[in-house]
């Protein structure tokens, strides 16, 4: 067996998160660390969904490092593919080619008492000093339970492991599901194909904002200099935190504003019995807001068809629904979401005197600011449990965890300590996250949603970004047990 390869910092995931991580290492002058990424190339969630109509719903230029606005989309909302291409140049430019290891899934790591050890599915072993698992959330598809899938003549495919050469043209497409994707895929595919069946369990509210081309003025400005750059940045950014903080923190009339804009996308609906098909049972913003101005017009095309009644079975044919019927179809997309409280598994995680992180979670996801856990020295998250991504950019968020995450590193590597929260701090946090979540539509619109966990409570803080920034501005060290690595003089605190 090959002798594990040591390395200071070893970062998990090369999406987003694991990315900025990478330069934040190199902005302090840390060359000894490496991502492994399971998959063969960077980007994560744009590298993974080429669908039909792939795109973000925050605009592209929020949807962006502070450091890096993003001005090249040409659109308000950037497509998947120019989203992975603003990605891989970032890393490009900061010079993480070097420290990238594609085809490295990380399977299992153990804390030794004075590091990590970790595998992966190929067997390499490396020796890390720190983990940073920076794996992202909306990664491990979650397939439906139907029988007969295997009986289908035709193509099925979930949408985050679509075939980008699978032409849609003249063929006869079901999509099963109706979150963000799934209208993604209806409205750019209802265009191409001969007919559309839409597999609807749950109607879903659509916020009605349109893709607009950036004006020519402000696309030259942001392009002329840094500084016009980082001024559309902010106007944005101020523009998406208002429609995001009323989620958490807005007044009634607020609320009561937005969705009525939310309630006449629906209303101009034209034909009643679809109307009443595509209207939820549950409160506005219960489920994450759906983003899209072209949604309603592509359920409204004559050859689209919203089906409200159960699947029974796939048939060689098609789908058959519990009211008897047999939908004919050539391709099935399974627009069914992501097992989004999965985190860090199916990885197996050992922490200090064998403590193995899916008993530690067995019952809640303790945790300490959604960045460490209690037992884990020195292995540190982005966009843990309870982070606040049902409110805020993702990118925002990530760029908070990972400034707290550099100072953890910071004190290890300077003073050669084993740094975990203790148990106390972290069930407090996860236990105000909680409380103050159950205060939110999240929780008494009732609906389900990835947000809940088998209790129903959200696993997303209700937070603003102001109120973000405080929380991770710097360590408590109080709430965290520090404690010399063997070999080192240094004093703990």
């Amino acid at each position: 067996m090959p002798a594990a390869r040591e390395v200071s910092v070893l970062v998990i995931g090369a999406g987003a998160a694991g990315i900025l991580m990478g330069i934040g290492l190199r902005e302090r002058g840390i060359e000894d660390f490496v991502i492994l990424e399971k998959a063969g190339s960077l980007g994560g969630t744009w590298r993974d969904n080429v669908y039909p109509g792939v795109a973000c719903d925050v605009p592209a230029i929020y949807y962006s490092y502070s450091f890096a606005p993003n001005t090249s989309a040409p659109m308000r909302y950037a497509t998947g593919r120019e989203l992975w291409s603003y990605f891989d140049s970032v890393a490009t430019d900061r010079g993480l080619a070097g420290h990238l290891r594609y085809g490295a899934e990380v399977t299992s790591a153990a804390w030794n008492g004075t590091a990590w050890e970790v595998e992966t599915a190929s067997g390499e072993r490396w020796t890390a000093g720190i983990v940073v698992g920076a794996v992202g959330r909306l990664h491990r598809p979650r397939f439906p339970d139907i029988p007969g899938m295997a009986d289908f003549a035709g193509v099925v495919r979930h949408a985050s492991q679509w075939d980008p050469d699978l032409d849609l043209r003249g063929v006869r497409l079901g999509v099963i599901g109706t979150g963000s994707s799934s209208v993604q895929i209806v409205s750019a595919a209802s265009q191409q194909v001969a007919h559309l069946d839409l597999f609807q369990r749950t109607a879903q509210w659509v916020y009605p904002r349109a893709n607009e081309p950036v004006a020519e003025a402000v696309r030259a400005e942001m392009l002329a200099s840094p500084e016009g750059a980082r001024k559309h940045y902010a106007a944005m950014e101020a523009e998406s935190l208002r429609l995001g903080e009323i989620a958490v923190s807005g007044t009634a009339e607020q609320v009561e504003a937005r969705n009525q804009v939310i309630r006449d996308a629906l209303a101009a609906v034209r034909d009643p019995v679809l109307r009443a098909k595509l209207t939820p049972d549950y409160d506005i913003g219960c489920k994450r807001l759906v983003i899209s101005g072209t949604f309603y017009d592509a359920v409204q095309r004559p050859n689209v068809d919203v089906v409200t009644d159960g699947i029974l079975r796939f048939e060689r044919e098609g789908i058959r629904t519990t009211d008897g019927v047999l939908h004919p179809l050539d391709v099935v997309v399974l627009a069914t979401g992501f097992h989004a409280d999965n985190y860090l598994r199916p990885m197996r995680v050992r922490g200090a005197g064998g403590v193995d992180l899916e008993e530690l979670w067995a019952d809640v996801f303790l945790t300490y600011k959604s960045v460490a856990v209690p037992h884990l020295p020195n292995f540190f998250l982005i966009n843990g449990p309870f982070s606040p991504g049902g409110s805020l950019n993702i990118i925002a968020v990530i760029e908070n965890h990972a400034a707290f995450v550099l100072q953890l590193v910071d004190r290890v590597l300077a003073e050669r300590v084993a740094i975990a929260p203790d148990a106390g701090s972290s069930a407090a946090f996860v236990d105000r996250m909680r409380d103050r979540a159950k205060g939110t539509v999240w929780y008494t619109g009732g609906c389900t949603s990835w947000y809940l966990d088998r209790d129903g409570v959200p696993l997303v803080a209700p937070m603003t970004l102001s109120e973000l920034r405080a929380e991770m501005a710097e360590p408590v060290w109080a709430d965290f047990d520090v404690r010399p690595l063997a070999g080192s003089c240094s004093a703990a605190s």
